[in-house]
């Protein structure tokens, strides 16, 4: 029986990445008629670049259901294999970001880590969004409001005493840091885009 407790947490790891790994903005922007995402702007699947497309419809689409994948591999985790829900969690997460059908070049993750944020303690979730809605809306810079919110997470966490949930949104948050290196050497030298602002 012992030899089978592995099953629960490859289980929820599994599902939590094949959830995560469904790319809607390439999905979304391909049945629209806007062309391979991956060949747009940044490149990246993310909602973003699906607004440089010039579909905002599509973008908020993509925004959605980003999110909505991240907290519906948390709770199925949870449902199915309880205690589980951290697994769904960073499961979701890295399926975003290196899904296996793209030869894992995802995303930058950060509309996924929010909906697992959410579904994990949702007052988290909460202060993840208004860090990240509200600077996005301030700044007007997506990479920089993204990378903050990230990392408001494990913040939170520990401020909400959800002291378990510390370290594996630690570790997500700095993987949202590595996806966006080239946003920070752009950020340093002042090249960084603005949201809405035309590209040379």
């Amino acid at each position: 029986m012992e030899q089978l407790l592995w099953l629960a947490p490859a289980g929820a790891l599994l599902l939590g990445y094949l959830l995560g790994s469904i790319p809607f903005g390439v999905l979304l922007t391909r049945a629209a008629g806007a062309g391979d995402l991956r060949q747009i702007g940044s490149g990246n699947i993310g909602a973003t670049n699906v607004l440089r497309t010039g579909r905002k419809g599509l973008a908020a689409a993509t925004l959605l259901l980003d999110l909505g994948k991240g907290a519906l591999a948390v709770w199925l985790a949870n449902r199915l294999f309880p205690g589980m829900a951290v697994l769904g969690a960073v499961g979701a997460f890295v399926g975003h970001c290196y899904p296996v059908w793209l030869k894992f070049r995802g995303g930058k993750g950060v509309a996924t880590l929010m909906g697992v944020v959410l579904a994990l303690h949702w007052p988290c979730g909460l202060v993840y969004a208004v860090v990240w809605l509200g600077l996005l809306a301030g700044l007007r810079i997506s990479s920089l409001a993204g990378m903050i919110a990230a990392v408001s997470a494990p913040v939170s966490a520990a401020a909400f005493g959800r002291y378990e949930l510390v370290l594996p949104l630690l570790a997500l948050a700095l993987i949202v840091l590595w996806k966006h290196r080239e946003n920070v050497d752009r950020l340093l030298s002042g090249t960084e885009p603005r949201v809405g602002a035309r590209r040379e």
